[in-house]
Protein backbone atom coordinates (compact mmCIF):
# COMPACT_ATOMS: atom_id res chain seq x y z
CA UNK A 1 0.00 0.00 0.00
CA UNK A 2 1.17 3.53 -0.70
CA UNK A 3 2.04 5.89 2.14
CA UNK A 4 -1.16 7.83 1.31
CA UNK A 5 -3.52 4.84 1.05
CA UNK A 6 -2.36 3.07 4.20
CA UNK A 7 -3.36 5.76 6.74
CA UNK A 8 -6.77 6.07 5.03
CA UNK A 9 -7.31 2.31 5.25
CA UNK A 10 -6.30 2.27 8.91
CA UNK A 11 -8.78 5.09 9.61
CA UNK A 12 -11.58 3.22 7.81
CA UNK A 13 -10.84 0.02 9.73
CA UNK A 14 -10.87 1.92 13.03
CA UNK A 15 -14.19 3.53 12.12
CA UNK A 16 -15.65 0.15 11.15
CA UNK A 17 -14.71 -1.24 14.57
CA UNK A 18 -16.72 1.56 16.19
CA UNK A 19 -19.57 1.74 13.67
CA UNK A 20 -20.90 -1.79 13.82
CA UNK A 21 -24.52 -3.07 13.91
CA UNK A 22 -25.89 -2.14 17.31
CA UNK A 23 -29.23 -3.88 17.55
CA UNK A 24 -31.94 -1.49 18.69
CA UNK A 25 -30.52 1.64 17.07
CA UNK A 26 -29.71 2.21 13.41
CA UNK A 27 -26.45 3.23 11.80
CA UNK A 28 -26.86 6.39 9.74
CA UNK A 29 -25.07 9.57 8.77
CA UNK A 30 -25.60 13.21 9.64
CA UNK A 31 -24.22 15.79 7.23
CA UNK A 32 -22.05 13.03 5.80
CA UNK A 33 -20.51 11.94 9.12
CA UNK A 34 -21.19 8.63 10.92
CA UNK A 35 -24.08 8.72 13.34
CA UNK A 36 -26.65 6.55 15.07
CA UNK A 37 -30.43 6.95 14.95
CA UNK A 38 -32.39 6.26 18.12
CA UNK A 39 -36.17 6.59 18.36
CA UNK A 40 -39.40 5.74 20.09
CA UNK A 41 -42.99 6.39 19.02
CA UNK A 42 -42.67 10.14 19.77
CA UNK A 43 -39.12 11.24 18.92
CA UNK A 44 -36.37 10.57 16.40
CA UNK A 45 -32.81 11.31 17.55
CA UNK A 46 -29.53 11.44 15.68
CA UNK A 47 -26.32 11.00 17.67
CA UNK A 48 -22.87 11.59 16.21
CA UNK A 49 -20.16 9.01 16.80
CA UNK A 50 -17.74 11.89 17.07
CA UNK A 51 -18.24 13.51 20.43
CA UNK A 52 -21.44 11.62 21.37
CA UNK A 53 -23.18 14.77 20.14
CA UNK A 54 -26.98 14.91 20.03
CA UNK A 55 -27.21 16.56 16.62
CA UNK A 56 -30.92 16.29 15.91
CA UNK A 57 -34.24 15.65 17.63
CA UNK A 58 -37.53 15.76 15.71
CA UNK A 59 -41.13 14.90 16.46
CA UNK A 60 -42.27 11.83 14.56
CA UNK A 61 -45.65 13.42 13.85
CA UNK A 62 -44.13 16.67 12.57
CA UNK A 63 -44.43 16.76 8.75
CA UNK A 64 -41.78 19.51 8.68
CA UNK A 65 -39.36 17.39 10.79
CA UNK A 66 -38.02 20.60 12.34
CA UNK A 67 -34.84 20.06 14.34
CA UNK A 68 -34.54 22.86 16.94
CA UNK A 69 -30.84 22.20 17.52
CA UNK A 70 -27.94 24.12 16.02
CA UNK A 71 -26.61 22.62 12.78
CA UNK A 72 -23.58 24.73 11.74
CA UNK A 73 -22.78 22.36 8.85
CA UNK A 74 -26.16 22.99 7.17
CA UNK A 75 -25.90 26.72 7.81
CA UNK A 76 -22.44 26.86 6.24
CA UNK A 77 -23.59 24.84 3.24
CA UNK A 78 -26.60 27.11 2.69
CA UNK A 79 -24.26 30.11 2.69
CA UNK A 80 -21.99 28.45 0.14
CA UNK A 81 -19.22 27.87 2.65
CA UNK A 82 -17.29 24.67 3.48
CA UNK A 83 -19.24 22.47 5.91
CA UNK A 84 -17.13 20.49 8.37
CA UNK A 85 -18.20 18.73 11.57
CA UNK A 86 -15.67 19.26 14.37
CA UNK A 87 -17.84 17.98 17.20
CA UNK A 88 -19.61 21.29 17.72
CA UNK A 89 -23.34 21.06 17.01
CA UNK A 90 -26.65 20.51 18.80
CA UNK A 91 -26.00 19.37 22.35
CA UNK A 92 -22.31 18.57 22.68
CA UNK A 93 -20.34 18.00 25.84
CA UNK A 94 -17.41 20.21 26.86
CA UNK A 95 -15.31 18.05 29.18
CA UNK A 96 -12.70 18.29 30.58
CA UNK A 97 -12.59 21.95 29.64
CA UNK A 98 -15.02 24.70 28.66
CA UNK A 99 -13.41 27.47 26.66
CA UNK A 100 -10.04 28.23 25.07
CA UNK A 101 -6.85 26.38 26.03
CA UNK A 102 -3.51 27.76 27.13
CA UNK A 103 -0.50 27.71 24.79
CA UNK A 104 0.91 24.80 26.78
CA UNK A 105 -2.34 22.81 26.62
CA UNK A 106 -2.59 23.43 22.88
CA UNK A 107 0.96 22.20 22.39
CA UNK A 108 0.06 19.06 24.36
CA UNK A 109 -2.84 18.37 21.97
CA UNK A 110 -5.77 19.54 24.09
CA UNK A 111 -8.50 21.20 21.99
CA UNK A 112 -10.75 24.02 23.10
CA UNK A 113 -13.92 22.95 24.93
CA UNK A 114 -12.19 19.79 26.16
CA UNK A 115 -11.30 16.52 24.51
CA UNK A 116 -14.60 14.62 24.49
CA UNK A 117 -16.28 16.45 21.59
CA UNK A 118 -13.35 15.63 19.30
CA UNK A 119 -13.09 11.89 20.05
CA UNK A 120 -14.73 8.95 18.27
CA UNK A 121 -17.01 6.97 20.59
CA UNK A 122 -17.79 3.27 20.72
CA UNK A 123 -21.50 2.45 20.75
CA UNK A 124 -23.71 -0.14 22.40
CA UNK A 125 -27.52 -0.28 22.47
CA UNK A 126 -30.01 -2.07 24.67
CA UNK A 127 -33.76 -2.66 24.71
CA UNK A 128 -35.43 -3.43 28.02
CA UNK A 129 -39.21 -3.34 28.30
CA UNK A 130 -40.35 0.02 26.90
CA UNK A 131 -36.88 1.53 27.20
CA UNK A 132 -34.28 1.86 24.44
CA UNK A 133 -30.83 3.11 25.37
CA UNK A 134 -27.59 3.92 23.62
CA UNK A 135 -24.29 3.97 25.55
CA UNK A 136 -21.29 5.74 24.05
CA UNK A 137 -17.74 5.64 25.46
CA UNK A 138 -14.35 7.19 24.71
CA UNK A 139 -10.96 7.60 26.36
CA UNK A 140 -9.57 11.12 26.75
CA UNK A 141 -5.82 10.49 26.52
CA UNK A 142 -4.53 14.03 27.00
CA UNK A 143 -6.32 14.56 30.32
CA UNK A 144 -6.15 10.87 31.31
CA UNK A 145 -9.88 10.49 31.79
CA UNK A 146 -12.59 8.35 30.24
CA UNK A 147 -16.10 9.53 29.42
CA UNK A 148 -19.29 7.51 29.07
CA UNK A 149 -22.70 8.83 28.06
CA UNK A 150 -26.04 6.96 27.88
CA UNK A 151 -29.08 8.30 26.05
CA UNK A 152 -32.41 6.67 26.89
CA UNK A 153 -35.95 7.03 25.52
CA UNK A 154 -39.15 5.32 26.69
CA UNK A 155 -42.11 4.49 24.50
CA UNK A 156 -44.88 7.06 24.88
CA UNK A 157 -42.56 9.85 26.10
CA UNK A 158 -41.29 13.09 24.55
CA UNK A 159 -38.32 12.89 26.90
CA UNK A 160 -34.65 11.93 26.54
CA UNK A 161 -32.61 11.13 29.64
CA UNK A 162 -28.84 11.63 29.46
CA UNK A 163 -26.56 9.95 32.01
CA UNK A 164 -22.84 10.71 31.97
CA UNK A 165 -19.80 9.45 33.82
CA UNK A 166 -16.31 10.97 33.93
CA UNK A 167 -13.53 8.76 35.32
CA UNK A 168 -10.17 9.99 36.60
CA UNK A 169 -7.36 7.63 35.60
CA UNK A 170 -4.80 9.46 37.74
CA UNK A 171 -4.03 9.10 41.43
CA UNK A 172 -4.80 12.62 42.62
CA UNK A 173 -7.84 14.86 43.06
CA UNK A 174 -8.26 17.43 40.32
CA UNK A 175 -10.58 20.32 39.45
CA UNK A 176 -12.52 19.78 36.23
CA UNK A 177 -14.55 21.96 33.89
CA UNK A 178 -17.73 20.50 32.41
CA UNK A 179 -20.52 22.09 30.41
CA UNK A 180 -23.35 20.93 28.18
CA UNK A 181 -23.09 23.15 25.11
CA UNK A 182 -26.84 22.95 24.45
CA UNK A 183 -27.49 25.19 21.45
CA UNK A 184 -30.54 25.95 19.35
CA UNK A 185 -30.40 27.28 15.79
CA UNK A 186 -32.29 28.64 12.82
CA UNK A 187 -34.90 28.09 11.48
CA UNK A 188 -36.35 27.09 14.89
CA UNK A 189 -34.53 30.12 16.33
CA UNK A 190 -36.17 33.10 14.63
CA UNK A 191 -36.69 36.81 15.29
CA UNK A 192 -40.07 37.59 16.78
CA UNK A 193 -40.85 33.89 17.22
CA UNK A 194 -38.46 32.23 19.68
CA UNK A 195 -38.12 33.05 23.38
CA UNK A 196 -35.96 31.48 26.09
CA UNK A 197 -36.88 31.13 29.77
CA UNK A 198 -34.73 29.81 32.63
CA UNK A 199 -34.94 29.13 36.38
CA UNK A 200 -32.46 31.77 37.43
CA UNK A 201 -32.23 35.54 37.86
CA UNK A 202 -28.87 36.73 39.24
CA UNK A 203 -26.76 37.37 36.15
CA UNK A 204 -23.69 39.08 34.72
CA UNK A 205 -22.73 40.14 31.22
CA UNK A 206 -19.41 38.83 30.02
CA UNK A 207 -16.47 41.24 30.23
CA UNK A 208 -14.92 42.02 26.85
CA UNK A 209 -12.55 44.43 25.12
CA UNK A 210 -13.71 44.55 21.51
CA UNK A 211 -17.12 45.79 20.38
CA UNK A 212 -17.16 43.99 17.03
CA UNK A 213 -16.63 40.45 15.78
CA UNK A 214 -16.72 40.39 11.98
CA UNK A 215 -20.19 41.58 10.92
CA UNK A 216 -21.64 41.28 14.42
CA UNK A 217 -21.48 43.92 17.16
CA UNK A 218 -21.71 43.81 20.92
CA UNK A 219 -24.87 45.35 22.33
CA UNK A 220 -24.54 44.42 26.03
CA UNK A 221 -22.53 46.44 28.53
CA UNK A 222 -19.30 44.73 29.58
CA UNK A 223 -19.08 42.91 32.92
CA UNK A 224 -22.27 44.27 34.49
CA UNK A 225 -24.53 42.51 36.99
CA UNK A 226 -28.25 42.37 36.25
CA UNK A 227 -31.44 40.45 36.97
CA UNK A 228 -32.50 38.07 34.21
CA UNK A 229 -33.86 38.71 31.61
CA UNK A 230 -33.36 42.51 31.47
CA UNK A 231 -29.68 43.10 30.69
CA UNK A 232 -27.90 46.48 30.50
CA UNK A 233 -27.18 47.71 26.98
CA UNK A 234 -24.22 49.79 25.84
CA UNK A 235 -26.32 52.95 25.69
CA UNK A 236 -28.01 52.48 29.04
CA UNK A 237 -31.12 50.80 27.65
CA UNK A 238 -32.48 47.50 28.99
CA UNK A 239 -32.37 44.53 26.61
CA UNK A 240 -34.75 41.62 27.08
CA UNK A 241 -32.62 38.50 26.67
CA UNK A 242 -35.67 36.23 26.44
CA UNK A 243 -36.28 37.43 22.92
CA UNK A 244 -34.55 36.78 19.61
CA UNK A 245 -33.57 40.22 18.26
CA UNK A 246 -34.89 41.85 15.11
CA UNK A 247 -32.54 43.35 12.49
CA UNK A 248 -29.83 41.21 14.01
CA UNK A 249 -26.10 41.80 13.78
CA UNK A 250 -25.31 41.03 17.40
CA UNK A 251 -23.03 38.86 19.49
CA UNK A 252 -24.16 38.47 23.12
CA UNK A 253 -22.66 36.76 26.16
CA UNK A 254 -24.05 36.60 29.68
CA UNK A 255 -24.27 34.11 32.52
CA UNK A 256 -26.96 33.31 35.07
CA UNK A 257 -26.65 31.60 38.42
CA UNK A 258 -29.38 28.99 38.60
CA UNK A 259 -31.93 29.41 41.39
CA UNK A 260 -30.22 28.42 44.69
CA UNK A 261 -33.62 27.54 46.17
CA UNK A 262 -34.20 24.74 43.66
CA UNK A 263 -32.72 21.26 43.38
CA UNK A 264 -33.83 20.87 39.77
CA UNK A 265 -33.20 23.70 37.31
CA UNK A 266 -34.65 24.21 33.86
CA UNK A 267 -34.22 26.09 30.61
CA UNK A 268 -36.67 26.23 27.70
CA UNK A 269 -36.81 27.55 24.16
CA UNK A 270 -40.29 28.19 22.73
CA UNK A 271 -41.08 28.94 19.10
CA UNK A 272 -44.44 30.66 19.58
CA UNK A 273 -45.34 30.68 15.89
CA UNK A 274 -44.82 26.95 15.41
CA UNK A 275 -46.00 25.98 18.89
CA UNK A 276 -42.89 23.91 19.61
CA UNK A 277 -41.05 23.75 22.93
CA UNK A 278 -37.58 22.38 23.68
CA UNK A 279 -36.49 22.11 27.30
CA UNK A 280 -33.81 20.88 29.67
CA UNK A 281 -34.04 19.85 33.32
CA UNK A 282 -30.85 19.32 35.32
CA UNK A 283 -29.56 19.12 38.87
CA UNK A 284 -28.27 22.38 40.28
CA UNK A 285 -25.59 20.53 42.29
CA UNK A 286 -24.08 19.36 38.98
CA UNK A 287 -24.71 22.38 36.76
CA UNK A 288 -25.12 25.60 38.80
CA UNK A 289 -24.47 27.99 35.88
CA UNK A 290 -26.08 28.71 32.51
CA UNK A 291 -24.19 30.72 29.90
CA UNK A 292 -26.17 32.58 27.27
CA UNK A 293 -24.35 32.85 23.94
CA UNK A 294 -26.34 34.70 21.30
CA UNK A 295 -24.87 34.67 17.80
CA UNK A 296 -27.17 36.68 15.54
CA UNK A 297 -25.31 37.53 12.29
CA UNK A 298 -26.90 39.52 9.45
CA UNK A 299 -27.10 36.30 7.38
CA UNK A 300 -30.02 35.19 9.57
CA UNK A 301 -28.25 31.93 10.44
CA UNK A 302 -28.75 32.28 14.19
CA UNK A 303 -27.42 30.16 17.03
CA UNK A 304 -28.13 30.51 20.73
CA UNK A 305 -26.36 28.63 23.48
CA UNK A 306 -28.24 27.62 26.63
CA UNK A 307 -25.05 26.13 28.07
CA UNK A 308 -25.42 24.69 31.56
CA UNK A 309 -22.23 23.78 33.36
CA UNK A 310 -19.78 24.03 36.25
CA UNK A 311 -18.54 27.54 35.44
CA UNK A 312 -20.13 30.88 34.50
CA UNK A 313 -18.35 31.51 31.19
CA UNK A 314 -16.39 29.48 28.65
CA UNK A 315 -12.93 30.65 29.70
CA UNK A 316 -9.50 28.98 29.97
CA UNK A 317 -9.03 26.43 32.73
CA UNK A 318 -6.66 28.61 34.74
CA UNK A 319 -9.14 31.48 34.77
CA UNK A 320 -12.11 29.31 35.80
CA UNK A 321 -10.18 27.72 38.66
CA UNK A 322 -8.42 30.93 39.76
CA UNK A 323 -11.80 32.68 39.94
CA UNK A 324 -12.84 30.11 42.54
CA UNK A 325 -16.32 31.46 43.17
CA UNK A 326 -18.77 33.93 41.70
CA UNK A 327 -21.95 35.03 43.47
CA UNK A 328 -20.75 32.73 46.29
CA UNK A 329 -20.89 29.66 44.03
CA UNK A 330 -17.91 27.53 42.85
CA UNK A 331 -16.69 27.90 39.27
CA UNK A 332 -15.38 24.33 38.85
CA UNK A 333 -15.99 20.82 40.14
CA UNK A 334 -13.71 18.27 41.83
CA UNK A 335 -12.91 14.86 40.34
CA UNK A 336 -11.34 12.67 43.05
CA UNK A 337 -8.34 10.40 42.47
CA UNK A 338 -9.06 7.13 40.62
CA UNK A 339 -12.78 7.88 40.92
CA UNK A 340 -15.85 8.75 38.88
CA UNK A 341 -18.33 11.61 38.96
CA UNK A 342 -21.71 11.50 37.23
CA UNK A 343 -24.44 13.78 35.93
CA UNK A 344 -27.98 13.32 34.72
CA UNK A 345 -30.24 15.66 32.81
CA UNK A 346 -33.31 15.34 30.60
CA UNK A 347 -34.27 16.89 27.29
CA UNK A 348 -37.90 17.25 26.21
CA UNK A 349 -39.39 18.36 22.90
CA UNK A 350 -43.10 18.76 22.33
CA UNK A 351 -45.95 20.73 20.83
CA UNK A 352 -47.68 23.19 23.15
CA UNK A 353 -51.28 24.41 23.30
CA UNK A 354 -52.20 27.54 21.36
CA UNK A 355 -51.77 30.65 23.50
CA UNK A 356 -48.79 29.47 25.52
CA UNK A 357 -46.38 32.42 25.25
CA UNK A 358 -43.79 31.89 27.97
CA UNK A 359 -42.62 29.42 30.60
CA UNK A 360 -42.87 30.40 34.26
CA UNK A 361 -42.10 27.03 35.82
CA UNK A 362 -41.01 23.51 34.95
CA UNK A 363 -41.15 20.73 37.51
CA UNK A 364 -41.17 16.96 37.75
CA UNK A 365 -43.93 15.35 39.79
CA UNK A 366 -45.81 12.04 39.86
CA UNK A 367 -44.08 10.69 36.76
CA UNK A 368 -44.68 13.83 34.69
CA UNK A 369 -42.92 16.97 33.52
CA UNK A 370 -45.21 19.93 34.13
CA UNK A 371 -44.65 23.16 32.16
CA UNK A 372 -46.66 26.25 33.18
CA UNK A 373 -47.44 29.64 31.67
CA UNK A 374 -49.06 31.44 34.62
CA UNK A 375 -50.19 34.50 32.65
CA UNK A 376 -52.01 32.54 29.96
CA UNK A 377 -53.14 29.85 32.41
CA UNK A 378 -51.71 27.20 30.11
CA UNK A 379 -49.82 24.06 30.99
CA UNK A 380 -48.18 21.07 29.34
CA UNK A 381 -47.92 17.67 31.03
CA UNK A 382 -45.51 15.09 29.62
CA UNK A 383 -45.06 11.51 30.80
CA UNK A 384 -41.55 11.16 32.26
CA UNK A 385 -40.58 8.01 34.13
CA UNK A 386 -36.98 9.15 34.68
CA UNK A 387 -36.02 10.11 38.22
CA UNK A 388 -33.81 13.14 38.80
Amino acid sequence: LSSVTQPKLISLLLLASLWTPIGFAQNTTFEGDPAVALSNDKLELTLMLKGSTLASVVLKEDPEKLNPLWNPMRMARELGRPAHFDGGAGIFVCVDGFGPVSAEEKAAGLPGHGEAHSRMFSVQSQREGKSTSLTMRADLPVVHESFTRTFRVLDGENVISVDSELENQLGFDRPVNWAEHATIGSPFLASGETVVDISGSRSRTRPYDQLTNGQSSRRLASGKDFTWPMAPGLNGESINLRETPENAHYLDHATTLMDPNRELEWATALNKKKGLLLGYIFRRAEYPWLQYWGNYPPTGKFSRGMEFGTQPFDVPRREAISTGTMFGTPTYRWLPAKSKITTRFVVFYTRVPEGLQKVDDVRMENGEIVVEDHTAHKEVRLAAAVDL
